[in-house]
């Protein structure tokens, strides 16, 4: 589904990205594991045409996303990619059900439509009787629930997470996890994780490993991909 080839990418002279080569499969679960500094987080933002390389290609069903023009860009991106980051970004004057529909409203679905869907995945999520909440009212895991919420309802083909368990508790962060393996059960979703949980790394389809820009390490699951032992 997502074909890599070749990225570069570079901040003035110093060199992030060493020539990237990856592939994701749709349905698949993917960990971007390495030290700090690494290039894990740039490579997801140019998986995501948040930035784009110095050089190389990047498809999606073969499409070439960078080709388009920056308003078929964002809306390419608002259809094709969810992003769930660290802090979940909710913006703070919005409800729950707002914040999660807002994405959807943004790519031009009619109000009925963004709001139905919103609130069947905040159903999904176990959040119903938060709906009207603002972020302020939600404790950390479910604030990260409505982030990921947020970025299943435009139905995107992938969801890219930056450390996306890094700011919770240990019972937060292992809801979570499972949670990701659910929506791929459930929703047939794929992700692409950046992350430092040696747990959550392990127990997805394929653990990619950067150092200073380069993949230096890809391990597979051999189990069914459609559970979590």
């Amino acid at each position: 589904m997502i074909e890599a080839r070749n990225i570069t990418k570079s901040f003035e002279h110093l060199q992030v990205l060493k020539g990237i080569d990856l592939t994701v499969d749709r349905g698949e679960i993917v960990a971007i594991v390495g030290p700090s500094g690494a290039g894990k987080t740039t490579l997801l933002q140019i998986l995501g045409t948040l930035d784009r390389p110095d050089s190389g290609t990047l498809r999606f069903d073969g499409e070439d996303p960078l080709a388009l023009s920056p308003s078929r860009l964002a809306r390419f991106r608002n259809r094709t990619v969810g992003f769930v980051f660290q802090f979940h970004r909710l913006l703070p004057e919005f409800s729950l059900l707002e914040n999660v529909a807002l994405p959807a409203l943004i790519g031009g679905e009619s109000r009925s439509e963004a709001f139905s869907r919103a609130r069947s995945l905040i159903e999904y999520m176990g959040l119903t009787p938060r709906a009207d909440h603002r972020p302020a009212e939600l404790s950390g895991g479910e604030r990260q629930r409505t982030a990921v919420a947020r970025a299943l309802v435009c139905r995107p083909k992938v969801i890219l997470a930056d450390e996306p368990s890094g700011s919770l508790d240990s019972r937060n962060r292992a809801e979570l996890h499972r949670l990701f393996f659910d929506l791929r059960r459930d929703m047939g979703q794929t992700f692409v994780i950046v992350t430092h949980d040696d747990n959550l790394a392990a127990d997805t389809d394929r653990r990619i490993t950067m150092t200073d820009g380069i993949i230096t390490g890809i391990t597979s699951r051999t189990d069914d991909r459609t559970n979590l032992s």
